[in-house]
């Protein structure tokens, strides 16, 4: 007993300066895939390479004798596959903040027309997903603020795991530890949906948690929250939509906040938790 009370007396402060200053992801850390569209040539190498088909190159169905070349980031599990296959083309980037209220703000379209060669130009992008502007320091004062501004001196969260992995419960777990102490913000984790103002929901739903969902949603008071984390809660992920998932939350409940990611780091959360404010 006494030597843990000394080590914890002479342990000094384990929990880091964020979000005053924040450490760049490792080297290797796989974050927003960013597609240089005027080297692609609307190929469907990186479209075959997806496993979840956040890749699409399509027909322009609109009579302009072109492809579309499009990119989900809601259905993206940034595993690199597409940096494999089209290095020239297409690179792993270490952006990781891609949080939106609205889901169609995660899809990045291209056109590309037939040129006279028969080869595919590129002209213009449309739907770009928008690149975030605040620094994280100001995005953890601006939720102390909003927090106490809504919802009086805290926001009271409970998470649901609709189906998922456990990967995206072991980030939001971290946040509860010394190193990221969200509790700093007043942001506090509850046992039940009656005390909560915010759900947090992960994984798929399963058939046999669709019920539950619901049940969960009418149990938590309002005014309340829906954030959906990580590429499962977004549009199904690897899973899907089949007989045994229903696919993504919002087929269920709706949802405020998209947070994409598989799975998204402590950071991208809460950079979601501030969106869901904003809501």
């Amino acid at each position: 007993m006494l030597r843990i009370l000394k080590k914890s007396l002479t342990g000094g402060i384990a929990t880091n300066s964020y979000p005053r200053v924040v450490a760049d992801p490792p080297d290797g850390f796989h974050g927003k895939p960013v597609i240089d569209f005027a080297r692609c040539t609307a190929c469907d190498a990186c479209a075959q390479a997806c496993p979840t088909s956040a890749i699409a190159v399509q027909e322009d169905k609109e009579g302009r004798g072109g492809r579309i070349v499009a990119l989900n980031y809601g259905d993206c599990i940034f595993c690199g596959e597409c940096e494999a296959a089209c290095p020239e083309a297409i690179h792993l980037t270490k952006e990781f903040q891609l949080a939106v209220t609205d889901k169609s703000q995660l899809t990045t379209r291209a056109l590309y027309r037939r040129g006279n060669d028969g080869a595919y130009e590129y002209a213009g992008v449309s739907g770009e997903t928008p690149p975030q502007t605040a620094s994280v320091e100001e995005i953890g004062i601006a939720l102390k603020k909003k927090v106490r501004k809504i919802f009086g001196r805290s926001l009271h969260i409970r998470e649901v795991d609709a189906g998922s992995c456990n990967g995206c419960e072991v980030e939001i777990t971290a946040l509860n530890n010394p190193v990221y102490d969200i509790q700093r913000f007043g942001v506090h984790f509850v046992a039940s949906p009656r005390h909560a103002d915010m759900l947090l929901v992960t994984g798929p739903v399963t058939r046999n948690m669709e019920i539950a969902l619901k049940q969960t949603y009418d149990a938590t008071p309002g005014p309340k929250l829906v954030v959906a984390v990580g590429a499962c809660a977004i549009g199904g992920g690897v899973f899907g939509k089949s007989y045994a998932s229903c696919g993504g939350v919002d087929t269920v409940v709706p949802v405020d906040v998209y947070i994409p990611g598989c799975p998204p780091r402590p950071e991208a959360l809460l950079h979601g938790i501030l969106l869901a404010m904003d809501r």
